[in-house]
């Protein structure tokens, strides 16, 4: 019995029903995404990622312990298209400034319905270390429920709201991330932030101090433009590759 096993036996068996769960959920999203393309409905990814202040300095200032280095969090959406034609948003995050946003979701669904017409938009859920674990009276066959909003860093995605433009609202379970073509996306405008911020730096210098003044957005404006059509077929066909071995395995 599962009461009586040793802990890492116990958490060998955890690990499997969750395993298992994920696995079901997975195939479920892929079934829905896949009979919603039947019915027409362009795939659009909306998420966001965060760029420490270390990323665009180069230089880390943060003890860890006192002081935390202003983060600034990214949202925006793509797909085989390109990136959405919409105005992405950039936040600033520390601890004085937690606040998510509810309205841009509206703006969002807006411009890609005048884009594409219906489409099935897609988020990821939530992190794994996040999770409960799975309940001992979930049946492991079924389904999850859709949650009444999806709260990302910085705004605030709701199903109802998706539908009131034609959209659906999709979570992708958190181990099939790599099923989003946006978090390649984001790693590509990072390395091009990485390799590049020298050129979006102004240095000024007196005779006590040295000053450096940073071009943010147009170092961000310019990474998200190097992700470019073709650089998104590419990152979508990948994740069709991906959806075609497990709709296949899982099935």
């Amino acid at each position: 019995m599962l009461h009586f096993a040793n802990p890492l036996l116990k958490n060998i068996i955890v690990r499997n029903q969750f395993d298992s769960i994920k696995r079901k959920q997975c195939l479920q999203y892929l079934k829905t995404l896949r009979s919603l393309q039947y019915e027409g409905f362009k795939t659009v990814y909306l998420g966001e990622t965060e760029i420490l202040e270390s990323l665009v300095t180069g230089e880390d200032f943060s003890d860890g312990y006192f002081m935390r280095a202003p983060t600034w969090c990214v949202v925006h959406g793509g797909g085989s298209q390109g990136w959405v034609p919409w105005k992405y948003r950039i936040f600033l995050r520390d601890e004085l400034c937690v606040k998510q946003e509810e309205n841009i979701f509206f703006e969002f669904c807006e411009v890609v319905k005048k884009a594409y017409g219906k489409c099935a938009i897609v988020v990821k859920g939530k992190r794994q270390q996040d999770e409960a674990k799975p309940k001992a009276d979930q049946k492991a066959g079924a389904q999850p429920s859709v949650p009444p909003g999806i709260n990302l860093t910085s705004i605030v995605c709701c199903p109802q709201v998706a539908q009131t433009y034609g959209h659906e609202l999709l979570i992708l379970p958190s181990p099939y991330n790599y099923l989003n073509p946006l978090d390649s996306a984001w790693s590509s405008m990072k390395w091009f932030i990485i390799n590049n911020r020298k050129e979006f730096c102004l240095q000024s210098i007196d005779s006590v101090y040295s000053y450096q003044y940073i071009l943010f957005n147009d170092l961000i404006s310019k990474g998200i433009e190097r992700i470019n059509l073709t650089k998104w077929k590419t990152l979508t066909n990948k994740v069709r590759r991906w959806e075609n071995y497990y709709l296949g395995k899982f099935s």
